[in-house]
């Protein structure tokens, strides 16, 4: 396999082979660009010559595209996957005295969206061996002014939607899935923005599926909620022109929809990359003592991110960084942490779990078309870093 993985990605490989050599970046837009060809100069051009730039055409075909992609009767593009998050809380009639709950240890949007449509963010911890939100842990977080859940499919991969689903349905509790790093991503059968409520994606260009710019995306198979969610994104306007309630200025512009109709065939592929990449990074570094990222039986990982774990995380980054490598942290501080959300009342130690793996993740270099010879120089980085 790791022939076969070596020969799709080497003739993706940069002009300047000394280059390469002296670093190891941590995305690679150029070639899942070069791999496409002249497409995205032909949709530029289309996009140009029709001179129709915010919605119309380019964007409805997207939509329709991407909604059969995760098998739901609407999609609607927005300006961001944060608009996406804002613009479902907001259609499910969520506000002020209302509650949200979420993982504490995703981006700031998730819980920003919260807050912007009036809401209180409700965090909890997560599960030890995937980091993903811990069903047992929102259960126990449900109030009485509770109205939805957030599950973070972090890194790529579903949180335990099942159990999720049932205490949800039980409380009569809305599940918006943040699936901004779960492009293609399934859960049994079911793709990831397919199985709650309502589903919310970034088309920020590092993601599985990345815009040339910022751009996200709202499914669901709720008919009000769309239609909702179309009035919001576009000042409150109805089809009679008429503004109908007060709304914002969030819209997939057309250009982005139509680089985004020519990525999508490629999608299922990049991903398939993406865990050969992870599959091979597992191999050689199997026997160091990095904690290496957890696969749960049932669902399809698509890596967006390669998170590993390691003691004296800080160290390990920086001896990498000096050998041309370059890494991430997906994220450096949990949310109840942050300035910004100071004002909600945690403190240091209310998510224990979190707290320790904040200090210890790691992302590695990751994205299609990363070829065998990269992924052994990280892993033998790494090898040495800790071993050093």
């Amino acid at each position: 396999m790791h022939d076969a993985y070596t020969a799709m990605g080497a003739h993706m490989k940069e002009q300047s082979v000394s280059d390469q050599a002296r670093q190891v970046p941590f995305v690679n837009l150029r070639r899942l660009h070069h791999a496409m060809g002249g497409s995205l100069d032909a949709a530029f051009l289309r996009t140009l010559e029709n001179a129709a730039f915010t919605m119309g055409a380019p964007l409805e075909e997207f939509e329709k595209t991407f909604a059969a992609y995760i098998a739901v009767g609407h999609g609607i593009g927005v300006g961001s996957g944060t608009d996406a998050l804002h613009l479902a809380i907001r259609a499910c009639g969520i506000g002020a005295g209302d509650e949200v709950i979420t993982a504490v240890n995703t981006f700031a949007a998730t819980a920003e969206a919260i807050l912007m449509a009036g809401a209180t963010p409700v965090f909890v911890d997560v599960e030890p061996d995937t980091l993903l939100m811990d069903v047992s842990s929102v259960e126990r977080a449900a109030t009485s002014r509770t109205r939805a859940i957030i599950p973070v499919h972090l890194y790529g991969q579903p949180v335990e939607m099942g159990p999720l689903l049932d205490f949800a349905h039980s409380r009569g509790l809305r599940v918006i899935e943040d699936a901004c790093q779960s492009h293609g991503a399934r859960y049994g059968l079911f793709r990831t923005g397919g199985i709650g409520d309502i589903g919310c994606f970034s088309f920020y260009p590092s993601k599985n599926l990345g815009a040339l710019g910022d751009g996200g995306i709202v499914t669901t198979d709720d008919d009000e909620i769309a239609e909702r969610i179309r009035l919001l994104r576009n000042h409150g306007e109805a089809k009679d022109r008429l503004h109908v309630e007060s709304g914002y200025c969030s819209r997939l512009h057309a250009l982005q929809a139509a680089f985004l109709q020519q990525k999508l065939p490629y999608l299922d592929e990049w991903n398939m990359l993406r865990m050969r990449a992870a599959e091979i990074y597992g191999d050689l570094l199997g026997e160091t003592d990095a904690v290496l990222p957890v696969r749960r039986e049932g669902v399809t990982h698509v890596y967006h991110l390669y998170v590993i774990r390691v003691k004296d995380r800080d160290r390990v980054r920086q001896a990498l960084g000096e050998m041309g490598i370059q890494t991430g942290i997906h994220y450096q501080v949990p949310l109840h942490l942050e300035p910004a959300f100071e004002g909600l009342g945690y403190t240091k130690g209310d998510f224990p779990i979190a707290e320790e793996a904040a200090a210890q993740i790691l992302s590695l270099p990751m994205y299609p078309y990363i070829d065998y010879d990269e992924i052994t120089r990280v892993s033998e980085a790494v090898k040495e870093t800790l071993s050093g």
